[in-house]
C-alpha cells in the first residue's frame, strides 16, 4: 500500500473543507466581522496548507488499489473530524480539546449530539460552519469531494464503491459518475426547496438555510437552544417532517420518482416498509401520550409524536419536546426506531430498514424450511433474489451493530452513567441520532459527560457512520501488507 497516495487523496478532501471554512468566514464577514471571522479564516488557511502539502510532493497516481481506497475513505473521515476542530478551538468558549473533537465528529457523522449549553451564543460564522460539517457529512465526506473535483478521474469509481455500502448501490443502475451527479442533484435540490419552505413558514433566511441543511443531512443541529420547539409552529414542524422523511429514502429512488422512472418510491418494497413503520410507530406513540394525558388533546399528541418518530427513524434528532417526560411505551418505541433507522442510500445512519426487512424475510424462510425440509426458498426484495453473500453480510453486520451498542453502553455505565443514560447515549451515537434519554435527553446535551465517555461516544459515531468494518479494518495489521 502506498501511503503517499492515501495522503494525496486525503489532502484533496482537506482542500474542499478549507473552502467551506472560507465560506463560513464570508458569512462572518457579512455579519459585521463577528467573533468567528479570524478563527475561521486562520483555520481555512491551516487546513488548506495541510491539504496542499501532499499534493505538491506526491505525484498523481494512475490507479488506486482497494486497500488504498479503504484507507483514503477512513483517513478522510478522521482527518475531516480533526481539522473540523480548528475553528472551535480557536474561538474558545465551551470548546475544550475534547469538546471540539466531539462537536466536530458529531457534525461530520451527522449525529447532532452537542456539548453546547448555549448554542445561540455562537457567532453566525461558527454556526454556519457547524451546519457545513453536517451537510457535507450527510452525503459523505469523500462523496462530496468526488462531486466537486472531476479531476480525480477513474479513481472516482473505487472511492465511491468503498464509501457507498452494497445495500445503497442496489437502486443505482448507473455508471459511477452518474451516481455522483444524481446524489448531488437530489441533495442540493432538497436543501433549496426546504430552505424556501421554511422561510415562507416564518423562519429567517439564515435559520431556514441552516435547518434545511440539518434536516437534509439528517443531523439535528439547530441554531436554537430549544431546537424546533423554539418556533412552536405546526407548519414548520410538518415541513421538516416531510423533508426528514424524504431524506431517509434512497436517493436513487427519489431521483427515479422525480424523473418518472418505473423503479420509484411507490414500487419499492423497502420504502413501503419504511412508511408502514413510521405510521404504526406514530399511532402507538401518539395514543400512548394522549392516554397518559401528557398532552391535552389527541391532535397535540399526534403532532409531537409524528415529529419525533420521523426525527428518530431518520436519525435527524431535531426535537420539539422533552421526551424524558413521556411514557415508557413512547420512549421504548423511539429507541426501537433509533436502532432500525431509515433506508440505505439516504443520509441516515443506524442499522437501516433494508437489513431489518431482509432479516425478517430470512426468519420467515427459516420457519418455512423447517415445515418443508425439501423445498428451496429464496429471499427476495422487490422480486429480486438476494445473493447468499448479501444475506450473510446482513446478518454479520446486524450482530456486530448490536455488540457495538452493548459494548458502548457497558463502557458508559462503567464510567459512571446510569442505565438509561448509558444505554440510550450508546444507541443514539452508534445510530447517529444524537439525543438520547436520561441525562442526554432531548432538552439536555453531552456537556456533563466525562472525557472518557465523550471519547467512547465519538468512536461510536465514527463506527456507526462508516458501518463498523470500514473503520476497524485499519486495526488489522496483516490487511495492510
Amino acid at each position: 500500500m502506498r501511503l503517499g497516495t492515501v495522503l494525496r487523496y486525503v489532502g484533496i478532501i482537506l482542500t474542499v473543507l478549507a473552502a467551506f471554512m472560507m465560506l463560513s468566514a464570508v458569512v462572518s464577514y457579512y455579519n459585521d466581522f463577528d467573533g468567528s471571522f479570524t478563527p475561521l479564516l486562520m483555520s481555512s488557511l491551516l487546513t488548506l496548507l495541510l491539504g496542499c502539502f501532499p499534493l505538491i510532493f506526491v505525484p498523481k497516481p494512475t490507479t488506486i488499489s482497494q486497500k488504498e481506497g479503504f484507507c483514503i475513505v477512513v483517513g478522510a473521515w478522521l482527518a475531516a473530524s480533526f481539522v473540523g476542530m480548528f475553528p472551535y478551538l480557536m474561538w474558545g468558549g465551551e470548546f475544550s480539546l475534547i469538546n471540539a473533537w466531539f462537536e466536530s465528529v458529531s457534525g461530520f457523522t451527522t449525529t447532532g449530539a452537542s456539548i453546547l449549553n448555549n448554542v445561540e451564543a455562537l457567532p453566525m460564522g461558527l454556526q454556519f460552519w457547524r451546519f457545513c460539517t453536517s451537510w457535507v457529512g450527510g452525503v459523505g465526506v469523500v462523496m462530496f469531494a468526488l462531486i466537486l473535483l472531476p479531476s480525480i478521474g477513474k479513481s472516482k469509481m473505487m472511492l465511491s464503491n468503498v464509501e457507498l455500502s452494497s445495500l445503497a448501490k442496489d437502486n443505482f443502475n448507473y455508471r459511477t459518475l452518474t451516481i455522483v451527479r444524481i446524489i448531488l442533484s437530489v441533495y442540493i435540490g432538497m436543501t433549496i426547496v426546504a430552505t424556501l419552505l421554511l422561510k415562507f413558514a416564518g423562519m429567517g433566511w439564515f435559520d431556514a438555510l441552516c435547518h434545511a441543511m440539518s434536516a437534509c443531512g439528517t443531523c439535528g443541529f439547530s441554531t436554537r437552544n430549544l431546537s424546533i420547539g423554539f418556533y412552536d409552529s405546526a407548519t414548520i414542524e410538518m415541513i421538516l417532517v416531510v423533508v426528514m422523511a424524504l431524506a431517509g429514502i434512497h436517493f436513487g429512488l427519489l431521483y427515479a420518482t422525480i424523473t418518472g422512472k418505473k423503479n420509484n418510491i411507490f414500487r419499492s418494497e423497502v420504502t413501503r416498509f419504511y412508511f408502514i413503520i413510521i405510521g404504526v410507530a406514530t399511532v402507538v406513540v401518539s395514543f400512548s401520550l394522549w392516554l397518559a394525558e401528557v398532552y391535552p388533546t389527541l391532535f397535540d399528541s399526534f403532532r409531537s409524536g409524528l415529529f419525533h418518530v420521523v426525527s428518530c427513524i431518520t436519525t435527524t434528532g431535531l426535537v420539539t419536546a422533552d421526551c424524558n417526560t413521556w411514557t415508557s411505551t413512547a420512549m421504548l418505541m423511539l429507541m426501537f426506531l433509533m436502532f432500525v433507522c431509515a433506508c440505505a442510500g439516504s443520509t441516515s445512519g443506524g442499522l437501516k430498514i433494508d437489513r431489518l426487512l431482509l432479516a425478517l424475510k430470512m426468519m420467515r424462510n427459516r420457519l418455512r424450511q423447517q415445515q418443508h425440509p425439501g423445498a428451496v426458498f429464496r429471499t427476495k426484495v422487490d422480486g429480486v433474489p438476494q445473493s447468499k453473500e448479501m444475506l450473510d453480510t446482513v446478518m454479520v453486520y446486524t450482530v456486530a451493530f448490536l455488540m457495538m451498542i452493548l459494548l458502548g453502553a457497558f463502557i458508559n455505565m462503567f464510567l459512571g452513567s446510569d442505565l438509561m443514560t448509558g444505554f440510550s447515549s450508546s444507541l443514539a451515537c452508534a445510530s447517529n441520532v444524537g439525543p438520547g434519554f436520561g441525562d442526554v435527553g432531548t432538552m439536555n446535551n453531552y456537556s456533563a459527560a466525562p472525557v472518557a465517555m465523550k471519547i467512547n461516544l465519538s468512536l461510536l459515531m465514527l463506527l456507526g457512520r462508516l458501518e463498523i468494518f470500514g473503520l476497524i479494518q485499519l486495526f488489522f495489521i496483516r490487511w495492510w501488507k
